[in-house]
């Protein structure tokens, strides 16, 4: 640790010294960051640090605190930072080897629920990454089994460790299985459901990223192709052969690109039910489909 966060080291007992702490050392004239590297690390609302500045904190979570506070001074994203990440209900452990989960793919997850609403079967996750939609759809939906693919196995090791975490919370066990896309499912048939947000952005668009996107997340999560298309269209081809009668092929896409996705359904005689649907902000973010 440097001589500055040395200096900005007081002997800290409680939320409010800690804050007073990490604030010094992030060089922030509000309390607001270090509040919430606090709040990441205790897995307790944002409003409670603030609110609770008396409680007392221990010595690992002040550890933790500098640690984020070092990763953030050297251009992390927040979750990288503090290792955690938010997902609808759930909080996920997070580092470089896997994507940050986004406020989209919870949307994402909520169409996959009211689409297979009365489905009976397993829900296949691919490129599961930290596991975020294979473990919210076995902690909220009626699926006899989740299965979740990755091709990297960094990302399984961080997925699985979030499943053992989460296990009390789990409705349905949750397969974690290793390879490209579906080839790790190829056995699989009468699915409920496929979904995935793989990666879609083309090689040539890498470098209009945001750098806190460019820098810092895996490239295998995000590159696909020179038209950014190559994963979403082969998840499109197998994924027929997985899904029951009227299961369902949910898909994160790239805005630019969902006109094109939908029509890749549309030519393929397998797929009915077409539809685009938006984000918060609304983009043309997801497309889902009915096997025919």
């Amino acid at each position: 640790m440097s001589d500055a966060s040395n200096a900005a080291r007081l002997d800290v007992r409680t939320v409010a010294d800690l804050a007073v702490e990490l604030q010094a050392l992030l060089g922030d004239t509000t309390p607001r960051v270090a509040y919430d590297i606090i709040a990441s690390l205790l897995d307790v609302p944002r409003f409670w640090p603030a609110s609770n500045a008396g409680e007392s904190v221990d010595d690992a979570v002040c550890r933790s605190s500098r640690v984020a506070v070092e990763r953030l001074r050297a251009g992390a994203p927040f979750a990288y930072g503090v290792c955690r990440a938010a997902f609808r209900h759930l909080t996920l452990d997070v580092d470089e080897r896997v994507l940050i989960p986004r406020p989209e793919t919870e949307m994402l997850v909520e169409w996959v629920l009211g689409l297979s609403a009365g489905l009976k079967g397993c829900a296949i996750d691919i490129g599961t990454g930290s596991g975020a939609i294979a473990l919210s759809l076995a902690s909220e939906g009626g699926f006899d089994r989740v299965i979740a693919t990755d091709v990297s196995n960094d990302a399984l090791a961080v997925a699985s460790r979030n499943a053992a975490t989460l296990a009390g919370a789990l409705r349905a066990p949750v397969e974690f299985r290793h390879g490209s896309l579906l080839a790790p499912v190829k056995d699989v048939r009468g699915a409920a459901v496929v979904v995935s947000n793989p990666p879609y952005i083309a090689y040539h668009e890498a470098a209009e990223l945001p750098s806190s996107v460019r820098d810092w997340e895996p490239a295998l999560a995000l590159v696909s192709g020179a038209d950014g298309m190559t994963a979403t269209l082969a998840i499109i081809r197998g994924a027929a052969e997985l899904l029951q009668q009227d299961g369902v092929l949910a898909l994160e896409v790239d805005a630019r690109r969902a006109s094109l996705v939908a029509e890749s359904l549309a030519v393929d005689p397998r797929y009915r039910e077409i539809a685009v649907r938006l984000d918060l902000t609304g983009r043309e973010r997801f497309v889902v489909a009915r096997r025919s």
